[in-house]
């Protein structure tokens, strides 16, 4: 009986390709031991913040003026700036029945503080006309809100300077303080120390 005997160049190509299996198994493992070795994947939060909404463009201010006399809510109200003795006057809830229409410029600007003093029938005061003997007002007169009638009985105010003044105050706005009456022409720094608490802005 005859033995089969395996030329030596095939199983030279047998043991090379058993090697090169059991490398490929090596290989495997180690790759697979160090993908789960390798340590996870750590994603960092993302934190949005909310953008806080800006806040609204500051109202324009407001304006404080009394308002007294023959109105049917007297007292302070606010107004607008460029608002006028008539505004004030209707947000104090208008004339009352003894209200002296004529004795108040609803047509003339107010000015922060003011106060607008609308005279009623039989008042005698800051609105209405000088007494006998030429005696000056008894209540300060508003710079911003007396008609040129009103402004005629300070003393030293003619009708000439008086309305002088009233279109003054139209052309460039409400008087800031006693002082503006030094831009009146005939009014000079004697004759606004006279009329230091005879008159307001």
């Amino acid at each position: 009986m005859h033995s089969f005997t395996v030329p030596v160049p095939a199983r030279r190509l047998a043991a090379v390709a058993l090697i090169l299996v059991v490398a490929v198994i090596v290989a495997l493992r180690h790759v697979g031991s160090g993908a789960s070795s390798a340590p996870p994947l750590q994603v960092a939060p993302v934190h949005v913040s909310a953008t806080p909404a800006r806040a609204s463009p500051v109202a324009a201010a407001l304006l404080v003026v009394d308002v007294e006399g023959a109105v049917r809510r007297p007292g302070l109200v606010q107004l607008p700036k460029g608002a006028r003795v008539a505004d004030a006057v209707a947000r104090a809830g208008g004339l009352t029945a003894k209200a002296q229409r004529a004795g108040v410029d609803l047509a003339a600007l107010v000015s922060d503080g003011q106060q607008v003093l609308v005279p009623g029938a039989g008042v005698v005061g800051a609105s209405s006309a000088s007494s006998p003997g030429g005696s000056v007002p008894t209540a300060p007169i508003s710079l911003n809100a007396a008609t040129a009638e009103q402004l005629d009985t300070l003393p030293g105010i003619g009708p000439v300077t008086a309305q002088k003044i009233v279109t003054f105050r139209a052309q460039h706005g409400p008087f800031e303080s006693v002082d503006g009456l030094d831009a009146i022409p005939g009014i000079g720094p004697a004759r606004i120390a006279e009329l230091q608490g005879l008159v307001t802005p």
